[in-house]
């Protein structure tokens, strides 16, 4: 009978478009320079894993766990975190692409999202409080009916954030930046 989890391995240079990553939980592994794209997660759950120069562009997550999970310069445009298993999703992005992905309702406090590219993200109905944006391109990325209590936006830029539509208390930002908490309001700024 096969092991239901693999624990402290290193996976390098594998394109697993070709081949599927077995249904199981990984616990403490490194992923490094691996393609995922358009592959399906669905049944897997990742424990305390490190995703590095990752290609994981398109890739299905219904039904994929992420605990304590970070992703370095990893290729995400595209990814869907609407459906992934709500147990537990704590996820951490460093350097990565994450332009046009989707995270509906994802529950993401206090997650870190340092030098990365959102552009076209879509945060709708999501819980960020406390979440820090260090360093982010936020061009045309959509914030509606989400939680940015507390949350960090002091180092990143091109964000447009409707006050009235976000719950923003407490939200800390920086000059000149701040200004896109105005753009839905169509008034000239001298």
């Amino acid at each position: 009978m096969e092991n239901e989890y693999t624990e402290g391995e290193n996976f390098n240079r594998i394109d697993y478009t070709d081949r599927n990553l077995l249904k199981r939980e990984y616990l403490n592994c490194s992923f490094r320079n691996c393609d995922f794209s358009n592959l399906t997660l669905s049944g897997i759950r990742f424990d305390t894993c490190t995703f590095s120069g990752c290609n994981m562009s398109m890739t299905n997550l219904v039904d994929t766990g992420l605990q304590d999970t970070e992703f370095k310069g990893c290729k995400m445009v595209g990814l869907n975190f609407e459906n992934y298993s709500y147990f537990g999703l704590s996820v951490h992005f460093d350097g990565c692409n994450l332009n046009h992905a989707s995270f509906y309702k994802a529950q993401l406090q206090k997650t870190l999202f340092v030098d990365s590219t959102l552009q076209e993200a879509i945060f709708s109905g999501c819980n960020l409080r406390k979440s820090t944006f260090k360093g982010c391109n936020l061009d045309r990325t959509i914030f509606e009916d989400t939680v940015l209590e507390e949350a960090d936006f002091r180092t990143s830029y091109n964000y447009s954030i409707n006050p009235v539509n976000n719950r923003i208390k407490k939200a800390k930002f920086s000059l000149p930046e701040v200004i896109g908490l105005l753009d839905t309001y169509d008034i000239t700024i001298d």
